[in-house]
Parts: structure tokens; C-alpha cells; sequence
């Protein structure tokens, strides 16, 4: 980065990074182009059609449009394709259902609709590795690049490949990335194993009877029953699950009654809520046990209750060889110093995970936030914005994948020195 800027106290090396740098502005315009036009899962019309144009312009030798609805996937050839490899590398494009509380200028220009989790600048970092590895061409063999629509709830990586992703364009290897506000700029994190949970949706029916408030002795009162399996549930973790093990249930929603009918026992209640493993073992084992315990805490109050499990996206898992691949590309760029090789997973949930069951690969995050100030602002918050200083940062990584997995020849250059 620029010597006065946030990035002086680091040298980020390799020739993608210096290429990149010199378009910064470009892929700033467009980042902040997308941000002021966010649009929700299977929606993003006005972005595909931006991302389209763009590789275009940028010289891919293929654009395929209306993969997974509005998925988008480029293909670039390298100068030599000797042993017909493919590596794919995935950006996602949806917006957040969330009002955004921001006042500059690229704010978002419509209501109820906010970039609040920086999938904006996942979209303009593989644009920019686009124009790159197509101007350069410095590979042997063909990069993928997946703009993924709806991950934000919509699983839009299962929908690309059950439309025939992988098919059409089988890669060896998929790799993407998301920034992260509680790292710091000019640093990459990736773990040989699990990095996000899997996230599972809980909706618990209690069933009753109900009566008049003053006569609650010949009703059965579904808002108690649901406080004791509120309170039940908690003991599944703390008494089911190994310590050395990870899961959380949260129940988050209850309905029940009417607000304005204080003396009015409902006939039923409804709770709402999530599940989140890593192990699919525990997965099983939770949802067999809220079953199992929501039904006898209900039969003992003379009550019914059903528990409504589903699985959304399974958990975020890099495979070993592709996760310290991905590790040692990092490391070629910003150092052995600001490449954590052992992140902590997250209990938060990606739908990249889909394609890391089809395919081997890795899902990393690059740091955006600058202690107290620019991108420090976390996920899914109203005053969110993407770090545009990480740009072409997260670009180069993206590129010296291609580079690095599909090498014209065998280079005896260190990568810091080429």
C-alpha cells in the first residue's frame, strides 16, 4: 500500500499486489457502486448485470450469466493449459434486509436494503483478480470465478450447484473469502479444518388449553410450558455435549397470546430458534434430544409439544491441504508474521460450506478493521462499510491462488523476490 497510508508498517510483496495497486481507484468506484445498490438473495439483477460488464471490459475469455438464478461465473485461460487443470474462487454478491444508518456518499439508496456485510467488496476484489490474471495470464490452465448470489439465507451456493456448477465447470479446487473487523488490516486468517458452524433452524409448537387468566387452573397454560423447555434446553449443551466439543442453542422468538388480551391464556405458543455445530455427530445428537425433551417437558404439564428441525447450511470445513496451501500464498504476500494459520472458528454460518462438501478447498478471512476506525465496525451492523484500503489486498490473494495452484513452470524464484 501507499508508505503513508495504514498499511506503511508492512511490505506486501508479489507482482499481482503491485499490478493491482495501480487500479485501486477503479475497484473503489466499483465497490462503492454496489454498496449504494445492494439487493437481497436471487434478486441481484442490477448486480450481475455490473459484474458482467465489468469482465467484459476486463477481457475474461468467458461470462456465464443466470447460474443459480442471478449467479454469475467468468472463466480465464491461462497461457498454457498443459495438464487441463480448473481452480475456482468464489465472491458473494446479496445484500442484508437492514436499514443502513451511514451518511456518506455511497450509502445505500434503497430502504430496508444494506451491504452490511461487505459482500460489495468480496464482488470488486474478484473483478479486480479478473482484470489481472486476464491481463497477465500468468497460469497454466483455467480459473473459475463464481460470483455467488444469496448467501445471506437463500443457500445461493447450493442453488449454483444444483444448476450445474461443478458440472459445467469442474474444478479441482474452490476457494474463497470474507473480511473480518476484529483483524487487523494486512492480515489473513485460515484454519486446517472448521472455520464457520453449521446453522440449523428450530421451531418448537406447544400446544394447550386455553382460558381466563383468573381460572388458570382449568386451562394448560402453553406460556409455561414454553418457560420450562426455555429454560430445559439449556441443559442439552451443558449435560449432552463434551466439553472439548462445540454447540449453541439459542432460542430467539417466542408468540404467544395477544398483547392487549392480559387476562386471556392462549391455546398455544410458538418458539423459535437456532442451532450451531461444527460436528455432524452433535448435530444428530441435539436434535434428537430436543425432541425428545420438549416432548416430555410438555406431557408433564398435560400439554403437546413438536420440534420442526432444519438443516440450512452445513459447517464451513477446510480441507487440510487446500487450507495450508492457501496459508503458505498468504504468507508469500504480507509474511509468516501476519498469516494466522490456527483462526478460531466462528459459530457464525456460510453457505460456502456447499461447495466445500463437493470440492476440495478453503475459506480464509482477510482483516479490515483499523483499531477504532475504519472497517472496525462488525458484521451486520448499520454503520458497517467495507475497508476499500483491503482491495487490493484481497484481490492479489485471490490471483496468486490462480497463480501459485496452476504455476507456468516450476519457478526456482522465492515468491517474495518474483
Amino acid at each position: 500500500m501507499q508508505a503513508n497510508g495504514i498499511y506503511a508498517h508492512l511490505k506486501i510483496r508479489g507482482r499481482a499486489f503491485a499490478h493491482i495497486a495501480a487500479f485501486h481507484p477503479e475497484i473503489t468506484a466499483l465497490r462503492r457502486d454496489l454498496h449504494a445498490h445492494p439487493e437481497l438473495g436471487f434478486e441481484e439483477v442490477y448486480t450481475a448485470a455490473r459484474v458482467q460488464d465489468a469482465l467484459k471490459v476486463c477481457g475474461v475469455d468467458q461470462v456465464h450469466a443466470g447460474i443459480g438464478k442471478t449467479g454469475v461465473v467468468a472463466v480465464i485461460e491461462g497461457r498454457r493449459n498443459s495438464g487441463a487443470r480448473m481452480i475456482g474462487l468464489r465472491a458473494d454478491m446479496d445484500a442484508l434486509p437492514m436499514t443502513e444508518h451511514n451518511e456518506f456518499a455511497w450509502k445505500s439508496s434503497h430502504a430496508g436494503r444494506m451491504h452490511g456485510c461487505g459482500h460489495d467488496g468480496h464482488t470488486a476484489m474478484l473483478v479486480a483478480a479478473a482484470r489481472y490474471l486476464a491481463e497477465t495470464r500468468n497460469f497454466d490452465g483455467s480459473a473459475v470465478l463464481i460470483f455467488q448470489p444469496g448467501e445471506e439465507g437463500y443457500a445461493g451456493a447450493k442453488a449454483m450447484i444444483e444448476d450445474g456448477l461443478f458440472e459445467r465447470f469442474p474444478v479441482q479446487s474452490v476457494f474463497g473469502m470474507h473480511n473480518w473487523p476484529a483483524m487487523p488490516p494486512g492480515t489473513i486468517g485460515v484454519n486446517p479444518g472448521p472455520m464457520m458452524a453449521a446453522a440449523d433452524r428450530i421451531t418448537i409448537e406447544i400446544t394447550g388449553k386455553g382460558g381466563h387468566g383468573a381460572h388458570a387452573y382449568q386451562t394448560v397454560d402453553p406460556v409455561l410450558v414454553a418457560a420450562h423447555i426455555i429454560t430445559a434446553v439449556q441443559s442439552i449443551v451443558s449435560r449432552n455435549v463434551r466439553p472439548i466439543d462445540s454447540a449453541v442453542i439459542s432460542l430467539c422468538a417466542m408468540r404467544a397470546g395477544e398483547l392487549g388480551a392480559m387476562s386471556v391464556i392462549p391455546g398455544s405458543a410458538t418458539l423459535v430458534g437456532t442451532v450451531r455445530t461444527f460436528n455432524p455427530a452433535v448435530q444428530s445428537m441435539i436434535e434428537r434430544r430436543l425432541s425428545e425433551l420438549c416432548s416430555a417437558v410438555a406431557q408433564a404439564f398435560g400439554a403437546t409439544a413438536t420440534v420442526c428441525y432444519e438443516r440450512s447450511y452445513p459447517a464451513t470445513i477446510n480441507s487440510a491441504a487446500e487450507a495450508a496451501f492457501a496459508a503458505d500464498v498468504a504468507q508469500s504476500l504480507v509474511g509468516p508474521e501476519h498469516v494466522v494459520r490456527d483462526l478460531e472458528p466462528s459459530m457464525g454460518a456460510e453457505d460456502f460450506s456447499f461447495m466445500l462438501q463437493a470440492r476440495p478447498g478453503a475459506y480464509m478471512r482477510i482483516g479490515q478493521g483499523v483499531e477504532g476506525g475504519v472497517g472496525s465496525c462488525f458484521l451486520h451492523n448499520s454503520r458497517y462499510d467495507f475497508n476499500d484500503d483491503i482491495l487490493p489486498l484481497g484481490a492479489a490473494l485471490h490471483a496468486s491462488l490462480i497463480e501459485q495452484a496452476m504455476p507456468l513452470e516450476t519457478e526456482t524464484t522465492p515468491p517474495d523476490q518474483r
